[in-house]
């Protein structure tokens, strides 16, 4: 348990020191902004093409077939 503890401790000062410099900045995202659920969730089309515009990578038009 301590070993887990003393983890969580370090990156607390870790990321405390980085946003009191800074250097980082920790933002709210709300669940309909969550870009990772692109790569890690089976998505209906309209959503998985508001996610690939989101990232700024590709612009995709998709049509029925």
């Amino acid at each position: 348990m301590h070993s887990r503890t003393k983890h969580i401790e370090i990156r607390h000062h870790f990321l405390r020191k980085h946003i009191s410099n800074g250097t980082c900045e920790i933002k709210f995202i709300g669940t309909d902004l969550h870009l990772a659920d692109l790569f890690i969730k089976p998505l209906a089309k309209d959503r998985f093409n508001f996610l690939l515009n989101e990232l700024g990578i590709i612009n995709v038009n998709c049509t029925s077939q």
